[in-house]
């Protein structure tokens, strides 16, 4: 019988299943072909679930990626219709994180998981890009906000 020490020691490795879980969903969405953009976000996410304290997810549309027009209207479509879904896997994921807040090592993968929420309600059209670009695109928003008053 496991005990509950043993259990807890385990829990900061949930962060490679949720990866795995994550990018199994994200080949099922793809391999349907009508919720590609769902199942690109998804293997983008898992992605930044493998590397987390390196990556950040960034929107397409942040980094200036042209994409056509017809993908756009389709994704926007898809995500609207994925909505109430990301709704209930963002409060499967709010119970996660608190129960690694639990114990200490399930802190950082539950910080990580709280990082990411907004991806479960909006995969599509995500990027996983290292931390310095997601740094420099803040950067450069808080700037133009800035030059507004100035």
């Amino acid at each position: 019988m496991k005990t509950l020490g043993n259990i807890i020691w385990h829990i900061p490795f949930l962060g490679f299943v949720n990866a795995l879980v994550v990018a199994l969903a994200g080949l099922f969405w793809t391999i349907t072909f009508v919720g590609a953009p769902i199942g690109v976000g998804l293997l983008e996410y898992s992605k930044f679930l493998l590397w987390p304290f390196g990556n950040s997810m960034v929107s397409k549309s942040d980094l200036k990626i042209e994409q056509n027009t017809l993908w756009k209207a389709y994704s926007t479509i898809i995500m609207v219709i994925n909505f109430p879904f990301g709704l209930i896997l963002c409060c499967v994921a709010i119970f996660q994180i608190v129960a690694l807040f639990v114990t200490i090592v399930g802190i950082p993968p539950a910080i990580v998981i709280a990082k990411s929420l907004g991806t479960y309600l909006n995969p599509v059209n995500k990027k996983c890009v290292d931390s310095a670009v997601s740094d420099e695109l803040e950067k450069r928003k808080s700037q133009k906000e800035v030059e507004k008053y100035i």
